[in-house]
């Protein structure tokens, strides 16, 4: 997937996690709690949330595969928005309109499911903590805690009595800092990541894993092929043995 990019300012500093192959050990930390970010959303055809900063025109990126001199473009002479939506109105309405479209048409990916079928078998315990607008867990049937406050820094969090792991999936950065309030409250740190994305034209967009610190746990996949059959699966031989 590529050597590491040169980190932007105000990211975080990941320690030495390990890294797995799956996620097998979880079945040593049940009941878990999740936190979720654009990785099921992307997966249900949802864009990731940086393509709004394109379409808005909210930063500059002067050499996207190496996220070098990212900058938000704050001089009116540089944002192109008012010149698109005046001069070319019908296509920018349409663009405007994506998001909020693939929000409404998006279906449960297979990997909420399986989720949803884990929370059953009480292997997962709730509230399901997102990052995203789509409502994707709401309509899997979960209570959703929403992150995305702006204005909260650092939101409220519920982490349920019970939970002795916290799921962390497509969530790259440490988004309202869960994971670091988790640690403490004695929840392992599971971290499902492919650390990019396929683009629509078929390239590859990297980016550095910030979050994972060191005794957490990361499996470098996507939820589709990290949650499923098989962890169900490897949840039920792990709970037998237990």
């Amino acid at each position: 997937m590529g050597g590491p990019h040169p980190r932007r300012p105000g990211q975080g500093h990941p320690g030495e996690p390990t890294y797995a192959e799956d996620l097998a050990q979880l079945a040593d930390f049940l009941p878990f709690q999740v936190e979720v970010g654009c990785g099921v959303s992307y997966e249900a055809g949802i864009p990731p949330l940086h393509r709004l900063h394109e379409i808005y025109h909210v930063n500059e990126i002067e050499d996207e595969q190496l996220c070098k001199g990212f900058t938000f473009v704050l001089a009116p002479g540089r944002d192109p928005l008012l010149a698109e939506m005046f001069l070319d109105t019908e296509e920018k309405i349409g663009e405007l309109s994506d998001m909020d479209r693939a929000c409404f048409t998006a279906e449960v990916t297979p990997a909420l499911h399986a989720l949803k079928r884990m929370e059953t078998a009480g292997w997962m315990v709730q509230p399901f903590i997102t990052n995203n607008f789509d409502a994707l867990g709401a309509r899997a049937g979960f209570q959703e805690e929403f992150m995305r406050r702006y204005d909260q820094r650092i939101p409220p969090v519920t982490c349920h009595p019970d939970a002795k792991a916290l799921l962390v999936v497509g969530l790259h950065a440490d988004r309202r800092n869960v994971a670091k309030r988790a640690r403490p409250a004695g929840l392992k740190v599971f971290h499902v990541d492919p650390g990019g994305f396929r683009r629509p034209d078929g390239s590859w967009f990297e980016y550095p894993l910030e979050a994972p610190q060191t005794g957490d746990i990361v499996v470098r996949a996507t939820a589709a092929d990290a949650i499923g059959d098989d962890l169900e699966r490897l949840l039920n031989k792990g709970t037998d043995n237990g």
